[in-house]
């Protein structure tokens, strides 16, 4: 890999050896030393141009536990809020030696701008743009999925496998969500079927193309397709403007018709576990006795986001080579 930008850019093979190669580093954050030697000297730097806390500093982390040095680089307060250009910052990182850019911007294709532009030399990951893309995003949920649903229930060894045969339904505020969109394709290429599941305005136009069923009833699909998983999405309020009317009539209506409380929860097959991508709006589009049920995953996403972003930077800037003995990532 030389960039990450897109779900898209992934083939199953690609995408399966960075599930397995975050199963190798998830492992090594077991121990009581959880730090590696493998990127020392190398520079992680995260251009935030939109605000996102939990990703910024899980993508720090995960550069941190790799011994890289990180340069954390926010919009606000910086050249950028007074007028600096996306070329201009980049050329600027480029100077300081930067051998990764993680980027996360509010237009979408600003990632993909930085790493064809000829601006800097380091590899480009894709953090979120716009409401196209997050790729980590979804590797994450693909290696939660894979760790609880694949081999057993996840009591048997997964490496090398996909996600083949596996439901999920992914609910909620699809035309929005660059999550939505990374997981369809990501889920698609590992095998999984993919069910979106919407009020019809929040359903993008083009849907049709994508690579996963739409419905408008959520009740149907627990019933019919019993998914081993169900990926709710945050209600992203902030996108929504109430000038032209709301998406929606009212948040009760919403929740009574497509968020997942306890009912619906009794009601999904009793191996399935909940996914949310956070922050969550509790009472919206979950509940809190499904926010908290044992079958939600939601804390331990966030802790696999940590194994699957050391994975892409190990990747992208240790290169084929093996780890020499002193640095090797396996358990």
């Amino acid at each position: 890999m030389r960039h990450l930008l897109s779900a898209a850019d992934l083939d199953v093979r690609d995408a399966v050896r960075i599930l397995d190669t975050a199963g190798q580093m998830a492992a090594t954050q077991a121990r009581e030393i959880k730090k590696l030697p493998t990127l020392r000297g190398r520079t992680v730097v995260n251009l935030f141009f939109e605000d996102s806390t939990r990703t910024r500093i899980s993508f720090e982390t995960a550069a941190k536990r790799l011994s890289a040095d990180v340069i954390n680089f926010s919009a606000k307060g910086s050249s950028v809020s007074k007028g600096e250009s996306l070329k201009d910052t980049a050329l600027t990182l480029q100077a300081m030696g930067a051998d990764a850019v993680v980027i996360r911007h509010q237009s979408s294709g600003a990632p993909h701008t930085l790493a064809h532009a000829g601006w800097t030399n380091g590899a480009v990951v894709n953090a979120g743009d716009g409401t196209h893309q997050h790729p980590t995003q979804a590797l994450l949920d693909a290696y939660t999925l894979r760790r609880h649903l694949v081999g057993d229930g996840g009591r048997s060894d997964v490496s090398g496998q996909d996600l083949a045969g596996l439901r999920v339904a992914i609910v909620g505020d699809v035309l929005h969500s660059r999550v939505a969109r990374s997981n369809v394709q990501l889920l698609h290429t590992l095998g999984a079927h993919v069910t979106l599941v919407a009020p019809p305005t929040l359903v993008p136009v083009g849907v049709e193309a994508w690579p996963a069923r739409v419905s408008y009833h959520l009740d149907e699909v627990i019933a019919d397709d019993k998914p081993d998983a169900v990926m709710m999405l945050r209600v992203q309020r902030e996108r929504m403007s109430s000038a032209g009317g709301g998406f929606f009539p009212s948040p009760l209506e919403y929740t009574r018709g497509f968020g997942l409380d306890a009912r619906r929860l009794d009601a999904l097959p009793d191996h399935a576990i909940v996914l949310h991508p956070g922050p969550m709006n509790r009472g919206l589009e979950i509940s809190a006795d499904a926010a908290d049920s044992p079958r939600a995953v939601i804390v331990e996403q966030v802790a696999n986001g940590v194994a699957v972003r050391m994975a892409v930077l190990y990747l992208l800037l240790a290169g084929e080579s093996p780890a020499p003995t002193t640095t090797k990532v396996d358990a």
